[in-house]
């Protein structure tokens, strides 16, 4: 499963030169060199033979102020620190992560503010459960709250489920919608199963690592363990570099969450009470119009409903509309005194002989738009018989903009056979960007062959390139009549 995306490294070590003030000295302690402020650059690093050791850690940290439990917090924020019921890790990773994120500033930012459309929802379904509040912050350790990230493993959305795990909680996977991508289906098949690694350890650390690298590989090492007389707790076990960065990850947001002011962060509130609300109907409707009448930003419509793949929402497949609950009555208000046309898309089915350039002019679309349109890349094969949209004869071609690139998922790339496959290891000092232009490649191409690359990258870390390959490989769950529409609150009733 994907890990954070990072910033570029120059931008990073940018935020982290301005905000590196506001940081206690001791947050910097396991740093690697490249992130951390010149003014303690000698300090001695966490040795990495020891990177996993347990001890004692005593931070001069002063909590925040205590909890009234006596009443309903208006701060989602507060009502989420109440629930923290986890043992809290103690190891230097952590503090890595502390230091990692504190000194990516207007990252982080950006990760909380894209919370605040789901964090309501996923606190609800978490209480509903009691579960440990800690999960509401996974998917900032997952995606960074973008549902619509992709990893090389194939995995998307919030809570990146990769394909054959979503099929095994119920999650359809087809050519209209990704339900992997969707806010409610994917966040309930996600509790499912962390539900179920939980009930199988009996311990949440053990839970979280099989979620991030799979239950029978965290049962093997546990095994491993055991016959050499070790323990076999999450700090114990021989694990990937990705799963031993993986729960440090949410126990550094988690006492970032707890208090953040001494992390130099800043935590906007978040009302206690639900953003969005979901809108049931058995219509298709052009996404551009959805947005037009509920009078919001296409952009903010996609966050809402990112599992459709394709510029028409089909109610032939269970069509929930997820609006802001500021926005439903506009949104049907304009609905029903709407008289043009919901769609401008039809479903077309390939015949012998077709071909797209052709279907294309005849229907007044660009070839590169309609293949981006239907998810062509270069590696689809096109046959007779496979199903495509087309635009409907008559419609408002030139108002058919294109719908912003996060909307489609990206399709799957690997390196060419035959492509050499090297391996960097990283210098002190050494950036993304400097690796990047030394082999030629773009740091985008960096980010997608290595899983847990990050901008601050550690001394002695392994990066892997491919040269002579100019494929890349990718990063790591019809028209029906006008119906009625029913509004529900995301709340419990």
């Amino acid at each position: 499963m994907a890990l954070l995306a990072a910033l570029a490294p120059a931008a990073a070590r940018a935020e982290a030169a301005s905000s590196s003030a506001a940081i206690p000295d001791f947050l910097w302690s396991s740093a690697p060199p490249e992130a951390r402020p010149k003014a303690i650059l000698d300090t001695p690093s966490t040795p990495r033979d020891a990177s996993l050791q347990r001890r004692e850690v005593h931070d001069p940290i002063t909590l925040p102020r205590a909890l009234d439990l006596t009443k309903s917090p208006d701060d989602l924020w507060d009502r989420i620190r109440r629930g923290f019921s986890m043992p809290n890790l103690d190891s230097p990773l952590v503090r890595n992560r502390q230091v990692y994120y504190a000194s990516q500033k207007a990252y982080f930012e950006r990760m909380v503010a894209r919370s605040r459309r789901y964090m309501y929802h996923i606190v609800e379904e978490i209480e509903k459960r009691g579960m440990p509040t800690e999960l509401a912050l996974l998917p900032m350790v997952e995606s960074a709250f973008n549902p619509m990230a992709y990893s090389r493993a194939h995995a998307s959305g919030l809570w990146q489920f990769i394909p054959s795990t979503g099929k095994n909680y119920k999650l359809k996977q087809n050519w209209w919608f990704d339900e992997r991508r969707d806010i409610l289906a994917s966040t309930t098949a996600a509790l499912d199963y962390l539900q179920y690694l939980y009930e199988l350890h009996g311990d949440w650390h053990l839970a979280l690592a099989s979620y991030n690298w799979g239950e029978n590989a965290v049962a093997r090492a546990i095994a491993k363990n055991k016959k050499k007389g070790l323990p076999t707790d999450y700090l114990h076990l021989s694990m990937p570099r990705e799963t031993k960065y993986y729960v440090p990850k949410l126990q550094a947001l988690k006492n970032i969450v707890m208090n953040p002011a001494a992390y130099g962060l800043n935590l906007d509130p978040i009302p206690n009470e639900p953003y969005f609300v979901t809108v049931d109907t058995d219509k298709d409707i052009d996404i551009r119009v959805a947005a037009k009448l509920a009078e919001m930003p296409i952009e903010e419509l996609i966050a809402l409903n990112p599992a459709y793949k394709r510029p028409v929402m089909a109610g032939s497949q269970r069509l929930t509309l997820v609006l802001p609950a500021d926005r439903v009555e506009v949104f049907e208000e304009n609905l029903e005194n709407h008289s043009d046309p919901l769609v401008s898309w039809q479903t077309y089915t390939l015949k012998h002989g077709d071909k797209l350039e052709k279907l294309a002019a005849r229907h007044g679309i660009t070839l590169a738009r309609l293949k981006l349109v239907n998810g062509i890349g270069r590696r689809t094969r096109v046959t007779p018989g496979m199903q495509i949209m087309l635009p409907i004869k008559g419609a408002d071609i030139g108002s058919l903009e294109p719908l912003p690139a996060a909307f489609f998922q990206p399709t799957p790339d690997a390196p060419r056979r035959g492509g050499k496959k090297l391996v960097h290891v990283v210098k002190p000092g050494e950036t993304l960007f400097g690796i990047a232009k030394r082999y030629r490649v773009t740091v985008d191409d960096l980010k997608r062959w290595n899983h847990a690359i990050g901008a601050a990258l550690s001394a002695g870390q392994r990066i892997f390139i491919y040269r002579g390959s100019t494929k890349r490989m990718s990063s790591h769950h019809h028209v029906k009549p006008v119906a009625k529409l029913k509004a529900k609150a995301t709340s419990p009733a």
